[in-house]
């Protein structure tokens, strides 16, 4: 017989190991792993076996995301609270340059305003926005995310720009208009990346726009 007419046998007449209970135990099969001769039902606690392990392993996948969330709603967390005591435009880019470097582990960012702040001395890294670039930022519904810059941003890190690797872009709005683009660099090609999760970069967007109207008027 072939082996699809024994398995559609088998199939059809699944009473024959209830009628032959005994074949379980006697009919030897090859060990997954190489090396012996084992039985159906040593094979079926091996199969068991593998997928426990399959299922510790996924388990223990989810716990490590979980955490990594937990560890990062803390950090956006402490930036909200940071920019909620900012009182002034200096206050909050301090805040801001502190908590990326320092708790995102983000060495770059620079602010791109679409109009000149009032207190430009409190912003030496100021950038000008062309028409090009606010076009695209206009148009960004969620943060732009990759490893090729987009619109030269990389040249806005200044003499660090060959250092950065990949980067985010988040614009920055105020009654729905936008009013400044935020860019984050990294030196490391995979930190941001293409279809990579935006939901806190979009919070830290939304975060640094409310605080940014608080502390200070464009002109």
């Amino acid at each position: 017989m072939k082996s699809q007419e024994v398995l559609s046998y088998l199939q059809e007449n699944p009473q024959f190991f209830e009628e032959h209970a005994e074949l379980l135990s006697h009919i030897p099969i090859p060990h997954p792993h190489g090396g012996r001769m084992i039985s159906i039902t040593e094979r079926q606690m091996v199969s068991l076996r593998e997928k426990n392990r399959k299922l510790e392993n996924k388990l223990g996948e989810l716990l490590r995301f979980g955490e990594d969330n937990d560890a990062l709603s803390d950090k956006v967390h402490r930036l909200a609270v940071a920019m909620i005591s900012a009182a002034t435009l200096q206050a909050v880019l301090h805040s801001l340059n502190f908590y990326l470097r320092d708790d995102f582990g983000v060495p770059y960012f620079a602010l791109c305003f679409w109009e000149r702040p009032d207190a430009i001395a409190e912003v030496p890294d100021f950038v000008g926005v062309n028409r090009a670039l606010r076009s695209f930022a206009e148009t960004l519904t969620q943060p732009y995310c990759g490893a090729a810059p987009a619109h030269d941003a990389a040249a806005w890190f200044g003499e660090k720009a060959p250092e950065v690797r990949s980067q985010a872009l988040i614009t920055l709005r105020s009654g729905g208009g936008a009013i400044a683009l935020l860019a984050l660099g990294s030196k490391e090609g995979d930190h941001f990346y293409e279809d990579m999760g935006t939901l806190y970069l979009e919070r830290i967007g939304e975060m640094l726009s409310a605080a940014l109207v608080r502390v200070q008027r464009f002109v």
